[in-house]
């Protein structure tokens, strides 16, 4: 018998033991704590109007959400840098990415008027934005700026 592999949960951070071979038998895990299925990747969410309230607005972790479009040079170059970040900052961080076009009720919400926009949220309130295609690091310095406030 294997150790368990250590998976934190995309959701609520909670650290779960998960036993490897079980895993490939067809049955999900899911979080000890608030039974939200873990997933293996750490990629970021997609985030649409209808379930931006439960991902974004009632997360206990902070959140950094893509504004992005399919069309958009910027965007694309800005993606992989975005998924890095969800798999680097897994558990202190949730990472999620919402299509401008595909939800707009929540783009207009937030006045996005330039993509790609990186918004930061804490306690379900915007505390930082980020317009444009920046540099890894400079989007990383932002994002542990407002995580230490």
């Amino acid at each position: 018998m294997t150790e368990p592999e250590l998976v934190r949960c995309q959701h609520c951070g909670a650290m779960n033991r998960v036993a490897v071979e079980k895993a490939g038998d067809g049955r999900a895990a899911v979080c000890g704590r608030c039974k939200t299925p873990l997933t293996g990747a750490s990629g970021p969410l997609t985030v649409t109007d209808a379930n931006f309230a439960d991902l974004v607005e009632r997360s206990t972790l902070p959140v950094l959400l893509d504004m992005w479009a399919p069309w958009c040079g910027p965007c694309r170059m800005v993606g992989p840098v975005v998924d890095e970040l969800a798999g680097e900052l897994a558990g202190r961080l949730r990472v999620g990415k919402m299509n401008v076009d595909e939800n707009p009720a929540t783009s207009d919400r937030f006045a996005i008027r330039s993509i790609p926009a990186l918004l930061l949220f804490r306690g379900g309130r915007e505390v930082d934005r980020i317009v444009g295609a920046l540099p890894k690091a400079e989007i990383l310095r932002r994002v542990q700026s407002a995580l230490s406030v």
